[in-house]
């Protein structure tokens, strides 16, 4: 994988095992922040289950290995996002993402979002990218409004969030032909 341009500030690295500890620290330092939609939070205790979760991505075949990219704000790491439950059969994939709370509310993930969507559709040949926001993760799903995703429904107690409890997701998606 390249690294994604997506303008002059923002970069979309492929995690290597050397961001183990960057991601870690940033999780460590903002649990209370990212555990509320976040549910790996809790799991992620030493830089080791940081490196577990890197390590698991490239033992997966290549085939179906998700894209995972850290997002890289004016040099600073700021985030992870990528392609996940990628099905090559039905060319299909999901976003998913998250960003430091200092680097909210500057575009970054609209922006990154939009930059792997081309990647998935020129690149990879997928057809359709879905994203899933949280019921009352009002922030996360602004960003496939903005896009022009289609709402497609609720996924009743779509995943288990901190403190074990459900919580219903909003699923969108975009198709390849919607881009014109």
């Amino acid at each position: 994988m390249l690294t994604l341009i997506v303008n002059e500030e923002i970069r979309l690295k492929p995690l290597a095992l050397s961001d183990a500890r960057v991601i870690f620290q940033t999780i460590d330092t903002q649990r209370n922040y990212l555990r509320r939609w976040l549910p790996f939070i809790d799991h992620t205790r030493h830089v080791h289950d940081t490196e577990n979760f890197i390590n698991a991505i490239y033992a997966t075949p290549p085939d179906i290995r998700e894209r995972v990219f850290c997002i890289y704000y004016k040099q600073n790491f700021a985030g992870l996002i990528g392609l996940k439950s990628i099905d090559q059969t039905n060319k299909k994939s999901e976003i998913g993402y998250w960003l430091s709370e200092s680097f909210q509310k500057k575009g970054i993930i609209t922006l990154s979002v939009k930059t792997l969507i081309d990647y998935a559709f020129q690149q990879l040949n997928l057809n359709r990218i879905q994203i899933k926001c949280a019921v009352g993760n009002h922030e996360s799903k602004q960003i496939p409004q903005r896009l022009g995703f289609a709402f497609e429904g609720i996924e009743r107690e779509g995943e288990l969030l901190s403190d074990n409890l459900f919580t219903d997701l909003e699923v969108y998606s975009i198709l390849k032909k919607d881009l014109g």
